[in-house]
């Protein structure tokens, strides 16, 4: 079972919420609070595997917590899925920044919502598709870091997992890497929990952010 924290400062949001995500077999919300801070404790008292959050909320928002849940040092972290109106937004770019492992807009598809907390909580990550290249291209020009050649990436990983990292950029599903690659799911998995570490992240969507901010992937236009 899938246990979750719902965080969102309009009852009628976080009640919806909670509804649609324990109508799912695998999933329970184990808390549906309002803020930040609450967001916090709860996912800690309740052990909680994903945090459905907002971003701007009163108090403590969104980046804030995420920050505090699965942040750098974090020793314990616990997935967080950025819930927001806005396609495109500040708050949004900081939330990545913080650590967390997707986001989804807030008018998406019920099923899409319970794929993403699936995903998230499997360790994945979750991008809208619809604007994976978009938020991408704008976290490299808005918060660019300095680049890295790709012969400087090759000292960090071997010849598959750039492949790998390459292939995922893109937005491609450990399916489509696979075969594309010519590869079993499970070897690209094992590929990429052996990548993450080397590059400093935690899912597949901070893998993706850090090919693009290191100028490993060219930046969408």
């Amino acid at each position: 079972m899938i246990r979750v924290v719902v965080a969102d400062d309009q009852p009628m949001v976080r009640a919806g919420l909670t509804t649609l995500l324990n109508a799912a077999p695998d999933i329970e919300v184990v808390a549906a609070v309002e803020d930040g801070r609450a967001a916090v404790e709860a996912a800690r008292t309740h052990h909680a595997d994903v945090v459905c959050t907002d971003i701007r909320m009163p108090g403590m928002d969104g980046i804030a917590a995420t920050r505090e849940l699965c942040g750098p040092g974090v020793e314990d972290p616990v997935a967080v899925l950025v819930l927001t109106t806005f396609d495109i937004d500040d708050y949004l770019f900081g939330a990545l920044e913080a650590g967390a492992s997707g986001f989804l807009l807030k008018d998406a598809e019920p099923e899409e919502l319970v794929a993403a907390v699936r995903s998230v909580a499997a360790g994945n990550g979750t991008i809208d598709t619809s604007l994976t290249k978009r938020v991408l291209r704008e976290v490299v020009i808005r918060r660019g870091t300095r680049p890295v050649v790709v012969a400087c990436a090759t000292e960090v990983l071997t010849a598959r997992e750039l492949d790998i990292l390459l292939l995922l950029a893109q937005g491609m599903s450990n399916d489509e890497i696979a075969d594309e690659l010519t590869l079993e799911v499970s070897t690209v998995k094992s590929h990429l929990a052996r990548m993450m570490p080397k590059i400093g992240v935690r899912s597949r969507l901070q893998a993706a952010v850090w090919a693009y901010q290191n100028r490993i992937v060219d930046v969408p236009t």
